[in-house]
């Protein structure tokens, strides 16, 4: 049986862009008020300005270390668990209502297209009170897979 080999694609901007839109399962990594990590398992998406975007609450503790401290770093990952990933680093910044309502209609549509009915979104935006995180990218790793290093590769 052949081994799957290892693999790391550096890529830029644009490649980035392309391999994120389409993966919307992510572990969001923030820093705690102690100084250690918070992962968080998330659903994001990709605005139209290249940031990535992720719906919350506002007293999530996400939400609460990103208005601390904006460093965030996100290991998106494909649907398949097996499938590539890549770290992305970023700034956060924590969006609440009312400004957060239509950015949230763009997580959404970045996510799962058009909604039957608008308004009715909004209205349940409005009512869960929900907020929105923005990441602006500032870095980020190569897309990587899985498997044997290449050193393995004949053996």
């Amino acid at each position: 049986m052949p081994r799957t080999i290892a693999t790391n694609t550096s890529v830029d901007r644009d490649d980035l862009l392309a391999f994120l839109r389409p993966r919307h399962h992510a572990v969001l990594v923030t820093t705690r008020a102690n100084g250690l990590p918070q992962a968080s398992p998330v659903t994001c998406g990709v605005d139209d300005a290249g940031r990535v975007v992720i719906s919350t609450y506002p007293e999530r503790a996400k939400a609460a270390n990103l208005r601390r401290d904006p460093a965030a770093t996100l290991c998106v990952l494909s649907d398949d668990f097996g499938g590539a990933w890549v770290q992305v680093d970023g700034t956060a910044e924590v969006i609440d209502l009312p400004d957060s309502v239509e950015p949230l209609v763009e997580y959404y549509r970045s996510i799962s297209g058009e909604h039957p009915d608008w308004a009715e979104y909004r209205e349940a935006m409005v009512t869960q009170g929900k907020s929105l995180i923005r990441v602006t990218i500032t870095g980020w790793g190569p897309i990587a897979t899985g498997g044997f290093p290449a050193r393995l590769a004949d053996g």
